[in-house]
């Protein structure tokens, strides 16, 4: 057998039982990586209620004059350059700020004159 006649050998009950289950899990994962659409409402309050849940770790962590927009204009003041990244990077930015990089965007938009 030199591979080319593959579909001559008979092929086990089981392997075609595999193949459909296999073949129904790709389906399935394929209809959940397909993006969802969320209208510009519903993307404003995940983000706003992300930048909520970040302000609340910072207050735990001593800094208390913190705000949802001060988050959102620190991860965002990345995507001027950049322009605006998929949901899930968002989602990223916001969860993983560090607190020094924020202090550290403070420092600096304070610098440049920005209104606190």
């Amino acid at each position: 057998m030199n591979g080319e006649d593959n579909e001559q050998v008979p092929h086990h009950p089981e392997d075609k039982k595999n193949e459909q289950a296999e073949a129904n899990e790709t389906a399935s994962i394929d209809s959940e990586e397909e993006e969802v659409s969320l209208t510009d409402l519903e993307l404003n309050e995940l983000i706003e209620s992300l930048c909520l849940s970040k302000v609340e770790e910072f207050i735990m962590l001593g800094y208390e004059h913190v705000s949802g927009k001060d988050i959102w204009d620190c991860v965002s003041d990345k995507y001027r350059k950049t322009g605006v990244p998929s949901l899930h990077q968002i989602v990223n930015d916001i969860l993983s700020l560090k607190s020094t990089a924020f202090m550290n965007w403070m420092t600096i938009s304070m610098y440049r004159g920005a209104q606190f």
